[in-house]
């Protein structure tokens, strides 16, 4: 299955793009992240991804294709052309995409992790003959410590800053990043109260999502931030909404924390390795289940990535950058 890159994956023998930016007549989006988003004519997505999708993009003449995740499903003006999508793990609704076509096959991870979440699908995989896959933290210094280890590191944080006083503000995505961080404090018996923008996709993910907790509140409720969790994007840290805010530490929450230096380069007193992305074991590992014959790797350390792969024996190519070619000396 032939496949080109330009500012997105295009399968040109099936006219089809795969998370593209900018407007495209047919377009895979695998989630509703702003940089996966596009004014597309004709769209396929998973259910969730549609719904944050249309609250981001508002209205417009679009046709929409909402797939369910294992439903296998063609295009009557895309004959020859098999689709399923898979869950991603990345967030709520994202989604990879598997094309069978003739005797080829190809999967598109899209954003991804393997490690369970607690607002996402947990991910799944096929067998195939190209794999495509972002490779954000594809080098061996991007490890994840364990989730739960991270999670009682944030709970920390909140509960000491709480019992000194002071309000604890979380630096989060308004979407997906924000809701794992609402589940782990809700299960650990704190508040959290939203900025609008995370209070507006978090009501989307109740809606959407079955066993989504309540008991968040939106910024401006009665009895303010006192004894609560602050959850905002993190350009809201430079503002004067955060500023006013009498006594607060702040913390990001970030898959780049493992780097110790990360908190300076933010700002901020603390920085947390809560990341929705694959990290390098895992990248590994992905490679290992889905057992291709080429991979073409984008985002991130894809050229080092790749470079890794080859070593490992397999064939693999960076196909949003230039590849790093290794020379016999």
């Amino acid at each position: 299955m032939k496949v080109n890159y330009h500012k997105g994956i295009e399968l040109p023998g099936h006219e089809l793009w795969l998370d593209p930016r900018g407007s495209r007549p047919l377009a895979f989006v695998s989630h509703a992240h702003s940089d996966h988003l596009g004014r597309h004519k004709e769209v396929i997505a998973s259910a969730g991804t549609m719904r944050l999708m249309r609250e981001r993009l508002g209205g417009g003449k679009r046709v929409l294709h909402t797939v369910s995740f294992r439903e296998r499903f063609s295009l009557p003006h895309r004959p020859g052309l098999e689709m399923e999508i898979l869950p991603a793990g990345h967030i709520f609704g994202s989604a990879q995409i598997y094309l069978e076509s003739g005797t080829s096959s190809l999967l598109y991870t899209g954003d991804f992790k393997m490690r369970p979440g607690l607002s996402s699908e947990a991910l799944e995989w096929r067998n195939a003959e190209t794999l495509v896959m972002e490779t954000t933290f594809g080098k061996p210094y991007y490890r994840m410590p364990p989730t739960e280890e991270v999670i009682a590191q944030i709970v920390a944080f909140c509960r000491g800053t709480l019992e000194e006083g002071g309000v604890p503000v979380l630096l989060a995505y308004s979407l997906g990043k924000a809701q794992e961080a609402i589940c782990a404090l809700l299960a650990a018996g704190l508040t959290p109260m939203l900025h609008h923008t995370v209070f507006k996709m978090t009501e989307i993910y109740r809606e959407m999502k079955e066993g989504f907790p309540g008991g968040y509140l939106p910024f401006g409720a009665e009895g303010g931030l006192e004894g609560r969790v602050f959850i905002c994007p993190p350009p809201v840290a430079r503002t004067s909404l955060v500023r006013k805010i009498a006594k607060h530490r702040v913390a990001v929450l970030t898959g780049w924390a493992v780097d110790p230096r990360t908190k300076y380069r933010y700002g901020v007193d603390a920085a947390f390795a809560l990341s929705d992305h694959a990290d390098y074991d895992e990248l590994l590992r992905y490679v290992e289940l889905v057992q291709p014959k080429r991979v073409l790797t984008l985002h991130g350390f894809a050229a080092a990535f790749a470079c890794d792969l080859r070593a490992r024996g397999v064939e693999a190519w960076a196909i949003s950058e230039e590849n790093q070619l290794e020379f016999a000396l």
